[in-house]
């Protein structure tokens, strides 16, 4: 799902694995406002900072990322979660389908935080993370995650841990069910984008490059889910 976007074709809302629509004949709207089929589809990321809130618009959020991004002609919305209080790369766009196929569990694209938390974290806790951990909500999925640094001093461990999931709070979750508080969470990789070189608060304007690794990131995703769903029927 879109982080505050709910797509509707022709007054229908797209529930539908791979849906998809001819924007030449078809009505499309994003929570409620239609799309215009000539916009130019519009790329960027944005290094958010803790504080603002992932949506479009929300009456009791403080802040929201789109204040950020004010200047950018064109309407955009969020791609994916980022809570209020985490930090780091967030997509923008004005392409739905490629928001859905970058935000659809099956698809499993895969983010990565830089996560700080309280205590010395153990080699156990990391395994049972690394294998997945049971949360309230289900078991999570394998992760890859990897011990950065301990701080002594502030009894701190920062860790790095790639997901491809996207639940509320998960990553809280996670480090929660193995006995740590998250301190501070930042997400630094995002599919094939990071915020390497964009300061906090900043954003930018995808290459053309990036864009096009990242719709073939997700046609892969999408290709593999299909495969995958075929199989098992």
């Amino acid at each position: 799902m879109i982080a505050s976007g709910r797509v509707a074709v022709n007054g229908k809302v797209v529930t539908t694995l791979g849906a998809k629509a001819d924007p030449d004949k078809d009505i499309i709207t994003i929570d409620g406002k239609q799309i215009d089929a000539t916009q130019d589809k519009i790329y960027i990321l944005l290094n958010k900072p803790a504080g603002y809130t992932s949506t479009r618009f929300d009456r009791f959020a403080e802040h929201t990322v789109m204040e950020i991004v004010d200047e950018v002609q064109g309407y955009l919305y969020p791609v994916g979660r980022l809570d209020k209080d985490a930090s780091g790369a967030l997509l923008l766009t004005n392409d739905g389908e490629l928001a859905n196929m970058l935000t659809h569990p099956s698809y499993e694209v895969e983010k990565t935080y830089e996560v700080t938390v309280n205590g010395r974290i153990t080699r156990d806790a990391l395994d049972r993370l690394s294998r997945g951990v049971e949360l309230d909500d289900g078991p999570t999925a394998p992760a890859t995650v990897r011990l950065l640094s301990y701080s002594p001093r502030e009894n701190t461990s920062r860790v790095e841990i790639t997901i491809h999931e996207g639940r509320k709070r998960q990553v809280k979750r996670m480090f929660q069910a193995v006995g740590h508080r998250v301190v501070k969470l930042v997400r630094t990789r995002f599919g094939t984008l990071d915020i390497k070189d964009l300061p906090e608060g900043e954003h930018r304007y995808l290459t053309k490059k990036e864009v096009a690794k990242l719709r073939k990131l997700a046609l892969r995703k999408a290709n593999k889910a299909d495969e995958e769903a075929g199989g098992s029927s």
